[in-house]
């Protein structure tokens, strides 16, 4: 669909006068957008009074008018065809805009304003979509982030670090929490949130209102996905292009070779994060005892939380015992949900991408097939080496953390339990520590062995391109494969009729030293800091923030404030990788165009 405007003779001063008329138009939607939203967190996060209220509530209104005003316009002017979808958005959102900002200033009748406000469900609709249109204006940021010149990963590890600064400032709203907090605090749950970890030193049930709750959620759902994912994502839709420069840089962040899928790509993972949480809190809601909350709307809140910190592997909880909390730990279908919801955020979006592609090929093709279109053709190695390699040790840890939870606890956190309990229980138990945090059990009474076996499942991990943390599958796995290789005296590693070429296998081997390195440090930092607490329990909080997988033997809250920082850094470089930062700060070595004679070094 083409739209032109017909103003001067001249075609070439047509289209620059349409184009200067775009680029004003643009600035007043980002301007009035970055307006309501700082208005708008002035209202949910300080008590105003009434004088106050009425001037912010005025300029909110013209910020929204203006808004509605803009996409009208950017509807009309722009000249080049526009994907239907983004038409009917922005007039819907044109109008949304404009009549509840008329209904706020009762303008119109009252039947109008009764109508919108249920529609709007008292305004919550439309600070929702204030928050939304400012995200959307600050994506379209990110597509020119290009131009700073900075490296995919440097921009990587920095968007970690304004998304933690920013959670840090709205958790420090004194209506984000029921007390006063202390900055640290404030930016250790910030910290904790975006890396996904779900380490707390503050009750997130008790401590924080609905608010500061919300902001928990959004801050480890970006902070899951990654805020290049959301950013990219949003910034294509209603921008409308990429450059190559664009698709070029985001490709990192996404695992896609192929330039011109990077938008399907996207699309695809937003589309699944939004199905599985979807689905998960639908679950979680109908497993739940409505007796355990206070409304519906609290029910649902608990749900949507839940889901999203699984699907994330957030292990973020708005019970004070997490799911140990009376009224939840005999809830074993609702942690059956929980658990699906950590292994299918912690598989990995290749494997998933992966299979899409298998069963599109086989859905497609079988009903080609049936219809009589086509004859059904095979695709060899539909499935990728990563994918099986992904699937099989995933599958493997699941069982064989399985079978020592169940032998290690039967005398104790699984005693007197169902046997349907027992099943589930173990389950969880095996499931939880690869990056999750949730807890079903009473942390502190976990046998040693069972201890043990967790930090090894902690740092192993999710898998790569999840939202999970850890040394990852896929690494174990090669650098297992190449251990028995080297036991049988193979000169290359193989799996799966492939072989593994030697760049993975170095950084395999990087990535394991230097998760050893950071892990140790950190250990000996805490002990520095807090001698008197158990060496057992510290070396399992290391462990726990390193992989960001949250579960702690409960010493978090007691920790000193240098202990504090250490975990805050070991969080973050855990998230990021730590090869991701060394790539990031080492300078690059051109090509080596000479080559040394090669000599042993005996390793025994």
């Amino acid at each position: 669909m083409k739209l032109k405007l017909k103003i001067f003779s001249n075609p070439d001063r047509n289209i620059i006068f349409l184009k200067k008329v775009v680029k004003v138009q643009e600035k007043v939607v980002q301007v009035s957008s970055i307006f309501a939203f700082a208005i708008l967190l002035f209202h949910l996060g300080y008590s105003i009074d009434p004088q106050d209220q009425v001037t912010t509530s005025s300029l909110f209104n013209i910020s929204l008018i203006l808004i509605g005003l803009g996409y009208f316009v950017r509807v009309l002017l722009v000249e080049k065809s526009i994907v239907p979808a983004r038409v009917i958005l922005e007039l819907f959102l044109s109008i949304i805009l404009i009549f509840t900002a008329l209904v706020r200033w009762n303008v119109l009748g009252d039947d109008i304003t009764k109508l919108v406000l249920e529609f709007t469900a008292h305004y919550h609709l439309i600070n929702g979509l204030v928050i939304i249109l400012f995200f959307i204006e600050l994506s379209k940021f990110s597509l020119a982030i290009n131009e700073l010149k900075l490296s995919p990963s440097l921009v990587f590890i920095l968007s970690f670090i304004i998304l933690i600064f920013v959670g840090t400032g709205l958790l420090s709203l004194p209506e984000a929490t029921t007390r006063n907090i202390s900055f640290i605090d404030a930016l250790f749950t910030a910290t904790s949130a975006v890396c996904v970890t779900g380490l707390i030193v503050l009750d997130t049930a008790k401590d924080f209102t609905f608010f500061g709750q919300v902001v928990i959620m959004i801050l480890f759902q970006i902070g899951g996905l990654g805020i290049m994912v959301f950013t990219s994502f949003f910034g294509f839709f209603f921008k409308g292009s990429y450059s190559i420069e664009n698709r070029l840089f985001i490709r990192d962040y996404i695992n896609e070779n192929n330039v011109n899928e990077i938008y399907t790509t996207l699309f695809k993972i937003i589309s699944f994060t939004v199905l599985v949480e979807g689905f998960c809190a639908f679950l979680i809601y109908h497993f739940t005892d409505s007796a355990q909350f206070s409304g519906k709307g609290d029910q649902l809140f608990f749900a949507l939380f839940h889901a999203v910190s699984a699907f994330c592997n957030a292990g973020f909880s708005t019970l004070s015992n997490g799911l140990y909390q009376e009224g939840f730990r005999e809830a074993y279908n609702m942690h059956l949900v929980i658990a699906l919801a950590i292994v299918l955020g912690g598989i990995g979006f290749p494997v998933v991408l992966n299979y899409y592609s298998y069963l599109k090929h086989v859905v497609v093709g079988t009903v080609k097939s049936l219809l009589g279109i086509e004859k059904y053709r095979h695709r060899p190695r539909v499935s990728s080496v990563n994918t099986r390699l992904v699937i099989y040790t995933t599958g493997i840890l699941l069982v064989v953390g399985m079978i020592v939870y169940a032998i290690s606890e039967q005398n104790s956190s699984l005693k007197g339990l169902s046997t349907y309990g027992k099943f589930v229980t173990t389950v969880f138990g095996s499931v939880t520590p690869r990056t999750a945090g949730f807890n079903t059990v009473d942390m502190r009474e976990l046998a040693v062995p069972t201890i043990l076996v967790y930090l090894f499942l902690m740092w192993i991990g999710a898998s790569p391109g999840s939202t999970g943390g850890g040394l990852k599958t896929s690494t174990f796995a090669v650098a297992m494969l190449n251990t028995f290789s080297i036991a049988s005296g193979k000169t290359r590693v193989e799996i799966f009729r492939r072989q593994i070429t030697n760049e993975t296998l170095k950084k395999a081997f990087a990535v394991i030293s230097l998760s050893v390195l950071v892990i140790g440090m950190g250990i000996f930092l805490l002990m520095v800091f807090d001698p008197e607490l158990p060496m057992i329990d510290v070396s399992f909080e290391v462990f726990s923030a390193f992989s960001t997988v949250g579960l702690t033997l409960g010493i978090t809250p007691q920790l000193s404030l240098g202990s504090k920082l250490v975990l805050m850094a070991i969080m973050l470089i855990g998230r990021v990788g730590t090869l991701t930062i060394l790539v990031a700060i080492v300078r690059k070595i051109g090509e080596q165009r000479y080559k040394y004679p090669e000599e042993t070094v005996f390793i025994t």
